[in-house]
């Protein structure tokens, strides 16, 4: 199971000793569908899970936002329109857009076929670190997939 890892480095400065901590964790998901996996230098990729692609069927659209665009937690940061229906795609955390998966533009698709991997959709610079240790882990979040399929 992949959870938090924290590194703390002692750096020698003429002057100092600095304590330096770096945060890298696994997905952590959101109860609307979304996860976000943030790297030790606090860029979070994020996309929606498989879940939520099985139950929005083939994805036929993906609206991006802009590179720069600040976005809210749980603010509406993208769109996904399948051949059932279009959905709104909330920013799991608070950040700035720092890159976009321009190949969504192309083949939506992907999204269905690698929804945590190869499709997702946006980078973002976590404002807060610390806001994506309080999303859902991985137990957590099938336990909340299972009481939505019944």
């Amino acid at each position: 199971m992949l959870r938090t890892l924290v590194s703390a480095v002692r750096v020698r400065t003429p002057y100092s000793s600095v304590f330096v901590r770096s945060f890298a964790t696994g997905p952590r998901y959101t109860p609307s569908h979304e996860w976000i996996s943030l790297d030790q230098s606090g860029v979070g990729t994020v996309g929606i899970t498989d879940f939520a692609q099985n139950a929005l069927g083939d994805v036929v659209y993906v609206e991006l936002p802009e590179v720069g665009k600040k976005v809210a937690a749980k603010g509406t940061m993208s769109v996904v329109e399948s051949v059932k229906a279009a959905s709104d795609v909330y920013s799991p955390v608070s950040g700035t857009v720092v890159e976009v998966n321009s190949k969504l533009a192309d083949q939506p698709s992907m999204i269905n076929k690698s929804a945590t991997t190869d499709g997702w959709m946006v980078k973002l610079k976590v404002d807060n670190p610390k806001d994506v240790e309080k999303l859902l882990d991985q137990a957590a979040y099938d336990k909340h997939t299972q009481s939505e399929k019944h």
